[in-house]
């Protein structure tokens, strides 16, 4: 039995349906476009609510570059009107789509915010979070918040802002939102190295990364992923005269690592599309793993995962992101956590079928002080625990 879906019109209505919600203790899933419908464990509900009609760019000051827009509004709707004014969101929206499965769902601002997923501009520009000044959202009360404004100094207390990016549906419901954006680079050249072994590649990243060349993105793809050689990545941004200059001397600085070719803008940026969206892993078999750990520990973390079982895998942000294609087993599931940790990481689940997200899917802390505080912040916005219960594991 499908369960009903409640598609409110303004975030009135919205507000409404959740206090009665609340006092009923109904359970309630979120969804925007559903791109990302896969993640966490299957959500334990009663009732489903859909921001689609909570849509529309609110507010766009091209000169103070912000922008604003309600959450059920696309997302490609919102990137196409910044292009049109040559800016963007900085942090380089990622859409996981074809690697979720979800190809027939639309990404959503709300959605956006609500996963805080970045692309591998995150290294330079931040994350999602980080270019968020403002929000507004229905907490699980049924209470209306408004959190930060127009500009980034505005936080006088609890940051919630920040609070909301990341909390995927479980705090409240977000209703709107507010960014600061950035200029679009005039234009981008990534260098390339082939045939680098994992250890020399995040030598080059972090090279390349602590160089005064301004590198925007550093990713290496091992032999055999999305092609022959491996290959290591690193692009340039910013005016286009001063792209020449910046290719010739970062290959100067890095001319220990070998000779490297130069992508046009186009090749350039399909491959970071590529990178954001883990496009590499998209259409195969098996379950999907982030794991974050220190770029100096990368390769020792890849080598023991490749020593229990048949994995895929590349690295983003410099090596601080492993993105690993492995066998959907509890087996492959315990020894990822247990390698991710003994490196000083964290491996989360992003993509797995719905009876192994259930078996092993484990978001933040299980115990200790940081999971009582994660517990008690649950307990102040939705005290009821009827949003999205369960998907992440509370």
């Amino acid at each position: 039995m499908t369960d009903p879906v409640y598609h409110p019109a303004d975030e009135a209505e919205l507000a409404a349906f959740i206090a009665d919600a609340h006092g009923a203790r109904r359970s309630v899933s979120i969804a925007g476009g559903g791109s990302k419908a896969g993640f966490g464990r299957p959500i334990e509900t009663i009732a489903a609510v859909d921001t689609g009609r909570l849509a529309g760019v609110t507010l766009y000051e091209p000169a103070e570059m912000v922008i604003g827009a309600r959450a059920g509004t696309p997302l490609d709707e919102l990137t196409g009107m910044l292009d049109g004014k040559g800016q963007m969101l900085p942090f380089e929206p990622a859409d996981w789509r074809a690697m979720m499965g979800t190809d027939g769902s639309r990404p959503t601002v709300g959605g956006l915010a609500a996963a805080n997923l970045s692309g591998p501009r995150r290294i330079a520009a931040g994350a999602c979070r980080d270019s968020l000044i403002g929000v507004r959202f229905v907490n699980g009360k049924g209470e209306v918040i408004k959190s930060g404004g127009r500009v980034m100094k505005n936080v006088t207390g609890y940051d919630l802002t920040k609070l909301m990016a990341g909390s995927w549906g479980t705090l409240g419901v977000l209703t709107e939102l507010t960014f600061k954006v950035l200029p679009k680079p005039e234009a981008s050249a990534s260098l390339v190295w082939h045939g680098l072994d994992e250890r020399e590649a995040i030598a080059l990243m972090s090279a390349g990364l602590g160089s005064p060349f301004e590198v925007s993105a550093a990713a290496h793809l091992p032999a055999g992923l999305g092609g022959g050689e491996a290959r290591t990545v690193l692009r340039l941004e910013n005016f286009k005269d001063s792209i020449a200059y910046r290719t010739a001397a970062l290959a100067r600085v890095l001319k220990h690592s070998g000779p490297c070719d130069v992508l046009d803008q186009e090749s350039c940026r399909r491959f970071w599309r590529e990178i954001a969206d883990v496009a590499p892993l998209a259409g195969r078999e098996g379950a999907v793993w982030r794991l974050s750990v220190a770029p100096s520990k990368a390769a020792a973390l890849a080598a023991a995962l490749r020593r229990r079982g048949d994995v895929a895998l590349f690295y983003d942000w410099g090596g601080g992101l492993l993105w690993v294609l492995a066998p959907e087993t509890a087996e492959m599931a315990h020894a990822i956590e247990a390698a991710s940790r003994a490196q000083g990481g964290h491996a989360l689940l992003i993509r797995g079928s719905a009876d192994f997200r259930v078996s092993v899917f484990r978001f933040g802390p299980q115990e200790g002080p940081l999971a009582a505080l994660h517990g008690r912040v649950k307990q102040t916005f939705d005290p009821a625990h009827i949003l999205n219960t369960g998907r992440l594991g509370a």
